[in-house]
């Protein structure tokens, strides 16, 4: 009930949210994954981007961390959710919400072990000016 909520109130900023003119539309990792802005707002010095971002079967976001907090909704798919222990931090199938905390000290990648495509609609909330997101090095992982 808690999420619900949360997504309520995060749904209802996107009301107030304007389509950019000219925004990048910047690839968020490895091949054939994309990431197209929806919308876009700045609210006192942060701003609210909602992004649909797919992720082929077989592919990855790549090892990255988020400047800001990220709110994530399964629209198609499975996500599986990697911290940069290695180990699974969650599997997000579809219809699930997902929240990812910033800062580098949350390393993560986002992985399609499926066989269909992962659609993901993701409210990102950073500080103006601040990328989607950035790269890290890989932390050790067999895997990219």
């Amino acid at each position: 009930m808690h999420n619900i909520a949360r997504m309520g109130a995060i749904g209802a900023l996107f009301i107030g949210l304007s389509i950019p003119a000219g925004y990048a539309h910047a690839t968020p990792g490895g091949p054939g994954v994309t990431g197209k802005v929806i919308a876009q707002s700045t609210v006192a010095g942060r701003d609210y981007i909602l992004r649909e971002v797919t992720i082929p079967p077989g592919q990855a976001t790549g090892w990255h961390f988020h400047d800001g907090t990220l709110y994530a909704y399964v629209k198609q798919g499975t996500l599986s959710h990697f911290a940069a222990t290695c180990k699974s931090d969650g599997v997000h199938p579809q219809g699930r919400f997902l929240e990812e905390p910033p800062g580098a000290d949350h390393v993560h990648i986002g992985r399609n072990l499926g066989a269909t495509d992962v659609v993901l609609e993701v409210l990102y909330v950073l500080p103006h000016g601040a990328p989607f997101s950035q790269d890290a090095p890989n932390p050790g992982c067999d895997f990219q």
